[in-house]
């Protein structure tokens, strides 16, 4: 019947362009059997369009230059060839994508999604209702039940030059109440003053560095970290067996990428599954505590030393030798030298001055302890005070759990040589996931990006964040792996930032967001170059992850302005699978490094993801209507062909 009704619809297609089927991508001429190559995009446009359906009828689209075998299109920027975007696709597949899209712009059925499920699985039965996902929101958004049963699609992805990073995508269906309860009840107690030789160490209490920092404390309001979240997949700790669970589903991700991608898949793996995420939030004070530190520490030599005090307190870009740092301890402290020297003794320093104050490689240790770690000689009270509360022996014990989990996942990758992708969280969170992952990367990373860390540009910081961590790559000689994305959270930082009473992290308008993304984009590239001109332009390795495609076209232009082609394997592309094919595989199809990010799971466990994705969706109607009309442009021309079942076969490799 739906096919029916899209069928009824015909004459209201003229304003696709498809009314008359024989205007469907007219060929130009070809030349010596190939197509013309342009730098006009318009042209550029017509003769991808050309090139897609020759290859529709059974002809060629290799461009000039390229060795048999090795096929690319032209890209058609303006990313409306509708052909380009859904020959990897049946018929069925295309009028299945359309009834989706079509079902996530009510808003009635978006918002009341989960009950609706529930409802319809206890009328239903199990069976029929798994039928039913997997003929619409499970078939479209997710890519099987378990790795063999992905192992077609991700096939035919590779066959149209598209890549895979796989996501074991089960969530745990809790209530608010339940996730509420369990992130409470995880937050770690204070602890007592400790001793420390002949001088007293403090615990970190509210007014010992810069007094409060609500961010990084547990909030009853916000402690469902599902809160105005609806595309990241959210973690709740119950216990150390659960964690142990989560290491081997990554593990078998890691193991999927190496059998069924040659190697050229990712795997996604989130932190806060691995461990505790109170030990993350704890580190994250640490770190933000340290910035304030040198802040104050620095505040008076700032000019002098190449820095600013509107730093932030990264102290890599402050250039400051530990002669310097010693100096300036001497003048504030009150300290006797024995424990300044043993402080000293501790920082990471190079040529150019400090990159670390305390020895950070020591949080991936399985064997140091963590809260002896982070102690420093406190300038107003002339004391060592300790930047983390004191942990107890359980507490130590858990995070070197999750340090050895995120170290077995790592070492997992490198014996099967395959990359690892570490997804960004919420920002109390985050400083202390960028600072594991860094490490890793230093540890991991000496021959090739094998760890790449997120960045979410909606944070103000986030460009600084990344100059400083390329910076640390490029003094500590390894390669910086980094995958740049809009971000998850935006509604929750604001919210919960108003409702605690700390500044705002996110940037202000869509617009900025836009402006953080291009030129931290932008800040990576010029680097790239500059390895380029050295020879050793794969030091770094970027992943543009956006579904817009104005920061696609951005990326591509200034790949070309700066000379980096797609060959030097430095830069790629990634959306969701089920979401902006027409972005996606006109890339991949036009020799671009492009991937596609595959949920997996059984059909009952994922359906918080599937409520994810309605919802996000919903959020993003301008995207579905251009989605929904190249569907309509494609489905009607099969039709006018006769090509009702068209089977996908490519002939793509990808990059």
């Amino acid at each position: 019947m739906a096919f029916l009704r899209l069928a009824s619809r015909w004459p209201a297609l003229s304003k696709f362009g498809v009314a008359n089927p024989s205007l469907h991508g007219k060929s130009p001429p070809l030349r010596n059997g190939f197509l013309p190559l342009t730098t006009s995009s318009a042209v550029g446009k017509s003769a991808s369009a050309a090139a897609t359906t020759e290859a529709f009828r059974g002809g060629s689209s290799q461009a000039v230059g390229h060795a048999p075998g090795q096929r690319k299109d032209v890209l058609d920027s303006s990313f409306d060839d509708a052909h380009a975007a859904y020959k990897s696709k049946t018929t069925w597949e295309i009028l299945r994508a359309y009834i989706v899209y079509t079902l996530c712009s009510s808003s009635y059925l978006v918002e009341n999604n989960m009950k609706l499920m529930k409802i319809m699985k206890a009328v239903m039965g199990e069976k029929m209702f798994t039928a039913l996902m997997k003929g619409t929101f499970y078939g479209h958004f997710v890519a099987g039940e378990d790795q063999e049963r992905i192992r077609p699609t991700l096939e035919r992805l590779r066959s149209f030059g598209v890549k895979p990073i796989l996501d074991y995508s089960v969530e745990e269906d809790l209530s608010q109440e339940e996730a509420e309860k369990r992130e409470v009840e995880a937050e770690s107690p204070m602890s007592s003053v400790s001793e420390l030789g002949d001088e007293k160490v403090q615990g970190s209490k509210a007014a010992e560095l810069g007094g409060t920092m609500p961010q990084f404390h547990v909030d009853k309001t916000f402690a469902d970290r599902r809160y105005k979240v609806s595309s990241a997949r959210t973690y709740f700790y119950l216990n150390e067996a659960t964690c142990e669970r989560n290491l081997e589903i990554f593990q078998q991700s890691l193991q999927a990428v190496a059998g069924a991608t040659y190697g050229t898949g990712l795997a996604a793996v989130k932190l806060t599954a691995l461990g505790r995420p109170q030990l993350l939030l704890q580190l994250s004070e640490v770190i933000m505590r340290t910035r304030q530190y040198m802040a104050e520490i620095t505040a008076k030599t700032a000019q002098a030393n190449r820095s600013s005090p509107e730093d932030k307190g990264n102290i890599i870009g402050k250039h400051i030798s530990p002669e310097q740092l010693h100096q300036k301890l001497q003048q504030t402290c009150k300290l006797s030298e024995a424990p300044v020297k043993k402080f000293l003794q501790n920082v990471t320093f190079d040529q150019e001055g400090l990159i670390h104050l305390f020895p950070w490689s020591g949080i991936i240790d399985e064997n140091l302890e963590l809260s002896e770690t982070f102690l420093v000689p406190d300038i107003k009270s002339g004391k060592m005070v300790r930047l983390l509360t004191q942990l107890s022996s359980k507490e130590e014990e858990m995070f070197r759990n999750m340090i050895r989990r995120i170290n077995v996942l790592a070492q997992t990758a490198e014996d099967l040589d395959v990359r690892m992708m570490v997804d960004a969280e919420q920002t109390y969170f985050q400083p202390a996931i960028s600072r594991i992952t860094l490490e890793f990367m230093r540890k991991y990373n000496s021959k090739k990006a094998l760890i790449f860390n997120t960045y979410q540009c909606y944070l103000k910081d986030t460009f600084n964040e990344v100059v400083t961590d390329l910076e640390q790559a490029k003094r500590q000689n390894f390669y910086f792996g980094a995958k740049l994305v809009r971000g998850a959270y935006l509604e929750q930082e604001r919210a919960r930032a108003a409702a605690l009473g700390y500044n705002d992290p996110t940037c202000p308008s869509f617009e900025a967001t836009s402006e953080s993304y291009h030129t931290t984009l932008t800040e990576c590239l010029r680097r790239i170059k500059d390895l380029k001109s050295k020879g050793k332009p794969n030091m770094i390795g970027i992943m543009v992850a956006s579904h817009n495609e104005d920061t696609v076209r951005y990326a591509i232009e200034k790949m070309k302005e700066i000379g980096i082609s797609p060959e030097d394997k430095v830069l790629c592309f990634g959306q969701l699978l089920g979401m902006c094919d027409y972005i996606t595989f006109p890339l991949g199809q036009s020799g671009y490094s492009a991937y596609k990010y595959i949920p997996y799971g059984p059909v009952n466990e994922v359906l918080p993801y599937l409520s994810r994705r309605a919802q996000e969706n919903k959020g993003i109607l301008k995207k579905i209507k251009k989605e929904k009309k190249l569907l309509l442009r494609e489905l009607f021309f099969r039709i006018s062909r006769g090509k009702f079942l068209y089977t996908p076969k490519g002939d793509y490799t990808p990059i």
